[in-house]
């Protein structure tokens, strides 16, 4: 009779193991990826904000927003360094905004618009771009469902903003 020896024991882990070891290694690295993207995006994102939304809740100091609504009647003027002054509103609510640049050409009284910018701390929205209507049927989608909610809508039924 012979005497079998047992085979030596394997020190660390398996082939198995090693493989599932690194698809999770993978996956969290991937997920960190994902979350750090996430992150960095969320500081980009602007969303709209009427002229009731930041009276009722204003943004931190410097920080950039998206003010939207109509150009109040009577209120654009232009002045002699190249600025423009003009107040948005959503007839509740009215904010003044100031923009030094071009105006798009579609820019006018009582039309939607929405611009981009911070607002200051004395109240005065300062704009670093301002975007118009694109069309005479063409109200901004947010503009549109912030003036439905308020009750002051006059356009038609099943207008909507493309």
């Amino acid at each position: 009779m012979t005497i079998t020896q047992a085979a030596p024991r394997r020190r660390g882990m398996t082939r198995k193991q090693r493989r599932l070891m690194l698809i999770g290694l993978a996956g969290v690295v991937l997920t960190a990826a994902v979350a750090l993207v996430l992150i960095a995006l969320n500081d980009r994102i602007v969303f709209f904000n009427s002229p009731s939304d930041i009276i009722a809740e204003p943004p931190a100091a410097g920080e950039r927003i998206r003010l939207g609504g109509l150009v109040e009647t009577n209120s654009w003027e232009v002045l002699s360094d190249g600025v423009h002054r003009f107040a948005i509103t959503d007839t509740a609510e009215t904010i003044p905004v100031t923009y030094r640049g071009l105006v798009p050409d579609l820019f006018r009284e009582g039309q939607g618009v929405i611009t981009e910018g911070t607002l200051g701390e004395d109240g005065i929205f300062v704009a670093d771009s301002v975007l118009a209507k694109h069309d005479e049927a063409y109200i901004p989608a947010e503009v549109e469902e912030a003036l439905r909610e308020q009750g002051v809508w006059q356009g038609e039924e099943g207008d909507a903003a493309p």
